[in-house]
């Protein structure tokens, strides 16, 4: 049910939709109480660019009533939520761009979503602060030119941008506090999620001033193969993909409350460090391209926690979602990425990892204490 706190948000919300004006700072909740986040893994809506280099004209991409339906399935999983965090897999745009990908290349995909989807970003959750991340491996399909214009669209539309830049894009709550979202990557787009120190001075500065920091972070390898969490470096396709693990104690340590991992394409653990909640990787939450949904790709999560004012999570839920087609979304009644996630956590974080119900709702640490 809809909290008193993301009524107001989406009374809120809706106003400044209408009039073209959503920014941070004109969001401010009346309450305090702990803040609902919800995020979902990698997020792809069309592209209308070719998939390999050369300069062919655009190609066609889904209207904006068609990217509409296609995110329509989501908005119950995020009903209640006060702040959507979204990965923003690809650029977004329209026009000419400069060819990412060679005519011969077998590993290189160009994605540049049409203008509208900024839009369709923005319904997934209408009753939400909806925070898009672009920092990720395809931010930058359309060139720096295309990524400036990525971050207008979706800031035209309503959604707030985070991992542009260093800087925490700051979410006000409860009557003058705030959440602090920052967003990471192994790739040119985004702070350096291998620089570590350079990771705990950017986490920091956030924590200086809420202790409630959301951290996002597209890194890890990729496929069936890389459903595993181990503290080392991960490579993919010859490229130094971070050690998640190291990331997520870095990011902890310097004030972190949630750690949202996304890349490798397929459902991660979780894990509690103290009082913190990380997540591994929410796989493909929605991707509507030439991505492979064939098993274990197909299976995403929305995941949902409770921030309380003091920075810990206090709650957590997993909802199970499924791609029975590229871009087919359905929320799945077996809650497989619940059952995945769990289970994996097991095996991965024996005494750490995240243990949940068959609704997917997490047991919370009695007695939370933020550990190294």
């Amino acid at each position: 049910m809809p909290t008193p706190l993301s009524r107001m948000l989406r009374r809120s919300v809706r106003g400044l939709c209408l009039s073209g004006s959503l920014t941070a700072s004109t969001l401010v909740a009346q309450a305090t109480r702990p803040i609902r986040v919800c995020a979902g893994g990698d997020m792809m809506l069309g592209s209308n660019l070719p998939p390999r280099g050369g300069a062919p004209p655009e190609v066609a991409a889904p209207g904006e009533a068609d990217l509409l339906r296609l995110v329509a399935p989501l908005t119950p999983l995020f009903d209640g939520a006060d702040i959507a965090v979204l990965n923003v897999e690809g650029a977004i745009g329209a026009g000419p761009a400069p060819a990412k990908c060679s005519p011969t290349s077998t590993s290189c995909w160009a994605f540049r979503q049409p203008i509208a989807a900024a839009r369709a970003y923005r319904a997934v959750a209408p009753g939400a602060v909806v925070v898009g991340g672009i920092a990720n491996n395809h931010a930058l399909d359309a060139g720096g030119e295309g990524f400036r214009q990525t971050a207008a669209h979706l800031r035209q539309a309503g959604v707030l941008v985070t991992g542009a830049d260093s800087l925490p894009t700051m979410v006000p709550v409860a009557g003058g506090d705030s959440v602090a979202v920052l967003a990471f990557s192994t790739f040119a787009a985004g702070p350096n999620a291998r620089d570590l120190a350079a990771v705990r001075r950017h986490v920091a500065r956030a924590a200086a001033r809420t202790p409630r920091v959301v951290v996002s972070v597209h890194h890890g390898a990729e496929g069936r193969g890389a459903q595993r969490t181990a503290d080392r470096p991960e490579t993919y396709l010859g490229e130094n993909r971070g050690n998640p693990v190291a990331f997520a104690r870095t990011a902890v340590e310097a004030g972190a409350s949630l750690v949202i991992g996304h890349g490798p394409h397929v459902l991660r653990a979780a894990e509690w460090r103290g009082d913190a909640l990380v997540l591994y990787s929410l796989g493909n939450l929605l991707t509507n391209g030439p991505f492979s949904v064939a098993e274990p790709n197909g299976r995403g999560a929305v995941a949902c926690a409770e921030i309380a004012p003091t920075g810990h999570i206090v709650g957590g839920r997993i909802h199970s979602t499924r791609q029975v087609r590229p871009g087919a979304l359905i929320a799945d009644p077996e809650a497989r990425a619940a059952w995945l996630i769990d289970s994996l956590g097991r095996l991965d974080f024996p005494s750490s990892g995240v243990r949940m119900d068959r609704d997917g709702v997490m047991t919370v640490p009695r007695s939370p204490r933020r550990t190294p």
